[in-house]
């Protein structure tokens, strides 16, 4: 339960992290460099505003030096990095294995929010993501390394082909280029046996996303986007942490 605990308090410091890359690096702005600070005025802030969760809470979702509004993503990225390190932690085995699927979760969380907010998936976190797949296999984590590897092969594979055969038949594209690449890095993580059950899952992911939207009144038609790559990765980490709980 201890561990459990640690894995939350972990991601909850984490998904603050994450939050302020999900915000500022599509602006250009820096996320590592110089103190954190105000996104309303650019005010450094001080150790007890960045407690996550809590700081939020107490401010009642506004900055104490501009009383501008915080943006929500950052108390609702907490919660989930949150999540992700305490199920991990509760579903591994030993904690190399829960640490192992709580950072795969975490760069997940990172791209899923990226997509969802600017249909983007950075080349960078998606080659982090894939080296760390290799990572784990080299740890000996499971899937083997020839299941890791003929998944990455074989969902980079499947992608590449539907995005070529779609702009080949509609001449526009369907999918990004970062869909690809993304679902090719989830196979070195989960292995080919996993895909399909990702795929799956991503599916059900964009059809509650379509509804959620045609709940709120937006139109759909054949030409809107859909942020595939963070129902790729809420399926993907879906994907382990149920492998984790009943066959790994």
């Amino acid at each position: 339960m201890l561990m459990v605990a640690a894995g939350g308090l972990l991601g909850a410091i984490l998904g603050s992290f994450i939050a302020t890359l999900a915000v500022r690096w599509p602006e250009g702005r820096s996320v590592i460099q110089g103190r954190s600070a105000c996104d309303g005025c650019g005010a450094a802030l001080s150790p007890m505003r960045l407690v996550p969760i809590v700081s939020y809470v107490a401010r009642r979702g506004r900055a104490a030096c501009c009383g501008a509004p915080i943006d929500r993503l950052h108390p609702l990225t907490e919660v989930m990095a949150a999540m992700i390190g305490a199920l991990s932690f509760a579903a591994a085995a030993d904690p190399i294995q829960a640490l192992t699927g709580a950072i795969f979760g975490w760069l997940l969380l990172a791209m899923a929010l990226l997509d969802a907010r600017h249909f983007w998936l950075p080349n960078r976190l998606t080659i982090a993501l894939a080296l760390a797949g290799v990572a784990a296999a080299a740890a000996g984590m499971p899937p083997g390394p020839a299941d890791r590897l003929i998944g990455g092969a074989a969902a980079f594979l499947l992608f590449a082909g539907i995005r070529y055969g779609y702009r080949l038949l509609r001449h526009r594209d369907g999918m990004g280029g970062g869909d690809v690449k993304l679902f090719g890095a989830i196979g070195l993580w989960l292995g080919w046996r996993m895909l399909p059950i990702v795929l799956l899952g991503a599916a059900l992911a964009g059809l509650l996303w379509s509804l959620i939207q045609l709940a709120r009144g937006k139109r759909l038609t054949g030409a809107s986007s859909v942020p595939f790559g963070s129902c790729l990765a809420v399926a993907a980490w879906g994907g382990w942490l149920a492998a984790t709980v009943v066959v790994w």
